[in-house]
């Protein structure tokens, strides 16, 4: 499977995993869980057959790690970003001091003045790194990278998770803890 091909079956498992099971027939548990055979089925239902092998290369070798095995290898689910309702089990956990969302400058006024909201998914997404947030926020064409004061949030009482890919999750970011980054 070449680089195109892997980016655009990863894109079609997001899609199952995170937003829209039905689309390959396939249901997802609580905890955002589907056993990996049934996924495959349903996947070649849809024209999208892949091998277990190559499941397993794109899962390995996505840059975002978006997906994660359970133990045995047998089950899968995305990591976050879902927007349909699962319970992904994370643990609150304490962030580093600031961290940073990556986005485009058609909304930037609208975050600094209102905050950045969850929207349609689970949580806010922030990265631990200006690399990461810088990925992220070009996907739309000249990423804005925005500051988060995590150590403010913490002491309003606000929780954070960190997905197992190491995605920084919150269910709101203040707006008086944002900055734009120079």
């Amino acid at each position: 499977m070449n680089e195109k091909e892997r980016t655009k079956t990863s894109r079609f498992m997001s899609l199952v995993l995170r937003h829209q099971p039905e689309v390959a027939n396939v249901e997802l548990d609580k905890n955002g869980w589907v056993d990996v055979d049934i996924l495959l089925a349903g996947m070649a239902v849809t024209g999208r057959a892949i091998t277990r092998e190559e499941l397993d290369e794109i899962v390995v070798t996505s840059p975002k790690q978006r997906f994660a095995l359970n133990e045995d290898g047998t089950r899968i689910r995305a990591n976050q970003g879902h927007s349909i309702d699962v319970e992904l089990g994370y643990e609150a956990a304490s962030p580093p001091d600031r961290l940073f969302h990556g986005t485009y400058a058609d909304v930037v006024d609208i975050i600094l003045r209102d905050g950045l909201s969850k929207m349609k998914r689970h949580h806010v997404h922030l990265s631990a790194d200006v690399a990461t947030a810088t990925q992220v926020g070009a996907r739309r064409g000249k990423p804005i990278i925005l500051e988060i004061d995590a150590n403010a949030m913490v002491a309003k009482g606000l929780n954070f998770y960190v997905s197992t890919n190491g995605v920084w999750l919150t269910d709101f970011v203040p707006p008086e803890a944002i900055r734009l980054q120079d």
